[in-house]
């Protein structure tokens, strides 16, 4: 059982520079605490994310670290030159020292494909031929690639990536399509949501990495090939009510950030964010949100990892207006007394 990292990066309102300062020392702790991956969202225009170019922060980042491994849930794959993408990635992989994992996606928001002048309605099609492009760059001496959106011929592949043959890719997703699309390629995979709904995206992602029957890449860090994950939020302090009290108004900032381009166009969301429940009370009693000292939060999360079957759990410890101090209490003491008691579960 390995666990990581996932963070928006959302608005927390203080400068900038403060944040993003405190946010290097907070992943540098998780290093320092063991977990496996920290996984940064993409966004745009929205205070969910104030890292929409995640690549830069991660530069940063990898700086400060040593064993961790780190990269992009997601990058929007339809947002992006593929050939610059695949320089990217090179460049990153090396100045990390071969830590980079790779998350890729097509976005779940029309705004924000908008707000760059892109036809959502394009975005399934182009992310499937950018995706084509990146693996063919990045494990070819030379890239050629002829389709509707993108065409290169026999462009030298100067800058390939550490990792041979490429970094390990990840695919997150809470819908029947996507669990199945992820499974089918071998993707590492996490999920979100209720047990229920999760239960019934991991049955998905199973079927479809069984028929498969092998992990993308020749690494297998995790248990089967790939890495079956679910995401959750985690607040842990000295006792049950403290954690509630310090959870409380910081996910009422993240939901507020999360929803916020939705309800300003008047328009629903996806399912996770029609899903998402507005209190944090009522995310505890849903299994999304765990609050508590260590000793609660080891046992819901046992109970959550016995009932699910994942080998993989990514953590959001750091959301909405969460103090620093708050957030470093909260990864710390689950890197010291939660982890090592869920590690050989």
């Amino acid at each position: 059982m390995k666990f990581g990292v996932f963070d928006h990066v959302d608005k927390a309102g203080r400068a900038l520079a403060e944040q993003f300062a405190q946010r290097v020392d907070y992943v540098a702790a998780a290093d320092r605490l063991g977990f496996y991956c920290y996984h940064v969202a993409e966004h745009h225009a929205t205070p969910l994310n104030m890292v929409p170019v995640p690549g830069v922060f991660l530069g940063a980042v990898a700086q400060a670290t040593e064993s961790i491994r780190l990269g992009p849930l997601t990058y929007l794959l339809p947002l992006y030159s593929p050939l610059r993408l695949i320089e990217e990635i090179g460049m990153f992989d090396h100045l990390s020292n071969g830590r980079m994992e790779i998350g890729v996606g097509r976005g779940v928001s029309p705004f924000e494909l908008n707000y760059h002048n892109y036809d959502p309605d394009t975005a399934r099609e182009v992310y499937g031929e950018a995706l084509e492009v990146l693996l063919e760059g990045m494990t070819s001496n030379t890239l050629s690639y002829e389709g509707r959106h993108f065409n290169y011929n026999e462009v030298p592949m100067e800058l390939r990536p550490l990792q041979d043959p490429h970094p390990p890719i990840w695919y997150p997703s809470s819908n029947p399509e996507g669990n199945t699309y992820a499974g089918e390629n071998g993707f590492h995979y996490c999920t979100l949501g209720g047990i229920d709904a999760a239960k019934e995206s991991i049955a998905a992602y199973r079927e479809a990495y069984a028929k498969r029957g092998m992990p993308l890449g020749p690494e297998r860090p995790f248990p089967g090939g790939t890495a079956i994950g679910i995401s959750r939020q985690v607040t842990v302090a000295e006792t049950d009510e403290d954690a509630l009290r310090i959870a409380g108004p910081a996910f009422k900032v993240w939901h507020a950030s999360l929803t916020k381009l939705w309800r300003e166009n008047q328009v629903e969301g996806p399912a996770f964010a029609r899903n998402t429940v507005d209190t944090v009370e009522k995310a505890i009693a849903g299994g999304a949100h765990i609050a508590g000292s260590p000793d609660t939060v080891t046992e819901l999360l046992a109970e959550q990892i016995d009932a699910l079957g994942v080998n993989y759990m990514v953590i959001a410890f750091n959301i909405g207006n969460m103090t620093h101090e708050d957030a470093m209490r909260s990864i710390t003491m689950f890197g010291e007394e939660v982890m090592p008691k869920l590690q050989s579960l």
